[in-house]
């Protein structure tokens, strides 16, 4: 065993320092997931599913024994136009954000997006008298 793996297997914070260039299989999709293509030496998500696992407490720490999936439920817009994704915890309901990566899925990450659009919390086709409620012109 080299220096470098044993570094890796015995200090929990290794990732917050060293780039992972390891290849994992999605635990959702099944996809093999290589850390080329992704733009960034931290590939923390599937580019197939956006999927994630609960590995971390803080980024790159390994720290959590959850190991939860981690579903994407949205998107949000960084400061300088730069998307990330949102992932939640299916096993402990963990909030956390992602930086897209450069070869992540385009048609799910509008999926993603488009969501809140296609499933309103409200009948859509009261809105009309919903506007006419809130005071709001037509």
């Amino acid at each position: 065993m080299t220096r470098e793996n044993k570094r890796r297997q015995y200090d929990k914070a290794y990732y917050k320092t060293h780039p992972c260039r390891e290849v994992f299989t999605c635990k959702n999709c099944g996809r093999e997931v290589v850390p080329g293509g992704a733009g960034t030496d931290h590939r923390n998500h599937c580019p197939n599913c956006l999927y994630s696992l609960h590995v971390d407490i803080e980024p790159g720490d390994r720290a959590s024994d959850c190991g939860g999936q981690m579903e994407p439920i949205g998107v949000w817009v960084r400061r300088g136009g730069e998307w990330a994704i949102i992932h939640r915890c299916k096993r402990c309901g963990k909030l956390d954000s992602n930086r897209t990566a450069a070869d992540d899925n385009p048609t799910k990450l509008m999926s993603i997006a488009l969501r809140p659009l296609c499933e309103p919390p409200f009948p859509i086709e009261r809105i009309e008298e919903l506007t006419d409620l809130c005071g709001g012109d037509k």
